[in-house]
């Protein structure tokens, strides 16, 4: 199908405008725009009965808490947020958190990961497993349900939560489920999607490849399942899995090719792609009725799955 006719809006808005992408603006400029962006498609900030911030002690990543109603330990995602590993923090998916804390209902956790080129490869992807390990550590004294923990992200973050449960499954924390929305899965990739991803004014193909040039400091790093998580040798004994995938996003092929792996390996898998959807669109509830239709979507997964577990 097209593209949808709020995303074609969008788009001739800022090409009208002559909006720069992010990938011709310095670090300083991609990362408040970004932010800048994704906070005025979230809309109203949605109200949580208690969200706090603390700090990991010794590593000094900071987390957020996103914790609705209900007392005693709680089922957990630890979220991780997007941003080509290079933009983005803790404010950038603070909307998504919300919402899902809200509609699931469960606790989640925000990890505030080091960025690229400052910290590459693989910095965040042992940031978040690490936090991941302290947060199931310290289960009591957050509230978290030890034997319902998922972990998930879009974007870059479905990518580092995706690598996390690789790391999981060698040293725990045992995970319920990962949620990736629209990852990233293979360096490098050729695909159909990626072909098709030239549109200057949506994210595209050269989006892709500036995030992965800030993110590795050796092509050869790519190969590594933690950065391709499509590559690992085996993806048996993974969590349940959540896929989203997006009809006009140039990661779409490798999203669902990474589907396929899973369910191959025997792992219970959900993939949906959104059609007329863009790279993105999973931040926008508060212009994209379909933003909200996903996150109602991957919540009442994860709610089933928590129930499962």
């Amino acid at each position: 199908m097209p593209l949808d006719p709020l995303l074609v809006e969008m788009r001739a808005k800022r090409e009208a405008e002559n909006v720069p992408p992010l990938y011709t603006q310095s670090l300083a400029e991609a990362r408040a725009a970004d932010l800048a962006s994704i906070q005025a498609g979230g809309g109203e900030v949605e109200p949580v009965r208690h969200v706090r911030d603390l700090v990991m002690e010794e590593s000094g990543i900071p987390l957020r808490i996103y914790r609705p109603a209900g007392d005693g330990p709680l089922p957990t995602l630890v979220y991780f947020f997007g941003g080509g590993w290079t933009l983005g923090s803790i404010e950038t998916s603070d909307g998504v958190c919300r919402q899902l804390a809200n509609l699931v209902p469960c606790q989640v956790i925000t990890v505030g990961y080091r960025l690229a080129p400052e910290n590459p490869f693989p910095t965040a992807v042992n940031d978040c497993h690490r936090a991941t390990q302290w947060i199931a550590a310290h289960a009591v004294e957050l509230g978290v349900d030890v034997a319902r923990i998922a972990v998930g992200g879009d974007s870059a973050g479905g990518n580092l939560a995706a690598a996390t449960t690789l790391l999981a499954r060698e040293s725990g924390p045992a995970l319920a489920a990962q949620l990736l929305v629209y990852p990233n899965t293979l360096y490098g990739s050729d695909t159909a999607s990626m072909r098709a991803g030239d549109d200057p004014y949506l994210f595209n193909r050269t989006s892709v490849n500036w995030y992965w040039q800030h993110y590795l400091t050796d092509e050869a790093d790519g190969t590594n399942p933690l950065a391709s998580p499509l590559l690992a040798a085996s993806h048996a004994g993974l969590p349940p899995a959540f896929i989203i995938t997006a009809e006009f996003d140039p990661l779409r092929d490798e999203g669902e090719f990474y589907a396929e792996k899973l369910y191959a390996a025997g792992v219970p898998t959900e993939l949906t792609r959104y059609d007329g959807m863009a790279h993105g669109f999973y931040t926008m509830s508060g212009v994209l009725p379909t933003a909200r239709k996903a996150l109602t979507e991957s919540a009442g997964w994860l709610r089933r799955t928590f129930d499962d577990a």
